[in-house]
């Protein structure tokens, strides 16, 4: 299995489906609510047939899992496997705002080994597939995550919530946090990974398919993602509900 060449296949297959996800929305979304109390759109069903569909199609014999169908979530025993969340920061979506994203990880051994993430109202496509192969495809240009300048300047994370806990307030403290920028979506694993912002901290919360695509990318753009006891996070879980993390970019490790 040829990693490189799976991820570059996909690339052209997430931009159109940015561009659906996009017509969609111009078009006025269908809007419900799911079990869990979030919110879903026909977008979100529309984009993940198209994804998955390619995926399949690129590696059949690869099972997948994604936050919008019931397939292989209870399946325990597998080791290698697709993580897919089609949109992540629905309320994004049906709210006509631009950090939404679209998302895939590979899962190989439990472990991630390459992710796609694109935002596609912001036009910024980032892919990765090994160790120093993150880049970011954007107004035509590909550029390499791990080559970015480093920029010396305070230290800026990105938070879920405006206010911050006490147990996260504390790890800002033991790295020198001195700003946070609220943003929810998986796009920011890639801003970290393009050193925009230098980490994010989160206690367990969201499930494996918000993560991995992102996981991948920002370690392979030279940063890292462990849990808060600094132990490296897998995939597969039971409940496929995700442990604390930490994600720091390469220039504050």
């Amino acid at each position: 299995m040829d990693i490189k060449i799976i991820i570059e296949n996909l690339i052209e297959t997430f931009l159109l489906a940015g561009e659906l996800s996009i017509e969609l929305r111009k078009k006025g979304l269908k809007k419900e609510i799911k079990s869990d109390n979030t919110p879903v759109s026909n977008g979100d069903l529309e984009v993940n047939k198209y994804i998955t569909k390619k995926i399949s199609e690129i590696t059949p014999d690869i099972p997948i899992i994604s936050e919008e169908t019931s397939d292989n979530k209870d399946n325990t025993q597998l080791k290698n496997f697709w993580l897919v969340d089609p949109i992540d920061g629905t309320y994004d979506y049906i709210n006509n705002l631009e950090e939404f994203t679209i998302n895939a990880g590979l899962i190989i051994n439990n472990k991630p080994v390459a992710g796609l993430i694109y935002a596609p109202a912001k036009k910024r496509m980032f892919y990765s597939y090994g160790e120093g192969d993150a880049y970011e495809l954007s107004d035509g240009k590909t550029t390499k995550l791990s080559e970015k300048d480093t920029v010396t300047r305070p230290i800026k994370f990105i938070s879920y919530s405006n206010k911050i806990k006490p147990e996260i307030q504390k790890i800002y403290q033991d790295i020198g946090v001195v700003e946070n920028v609220k943003m929810k979506s998986s796009l920011k694993f890639c801003v970290v990974a393009a050193g925009e912002y230098d980490g994010y901290v989160a206690e367990p919360r969201a499930y494996e398919w918000d993560i991995a695509a992102g996981h991948a990318i920002l370690e392979h753009s030279g940063g890292t993602v462990t849990d808060f006891d600094g132990k490296e996070i897998l995939y597969g879980k039971k409940d496929l509900k995700n442990p604390s993390l930490i994600l720091k970019s390469k220039n504050i490790l």
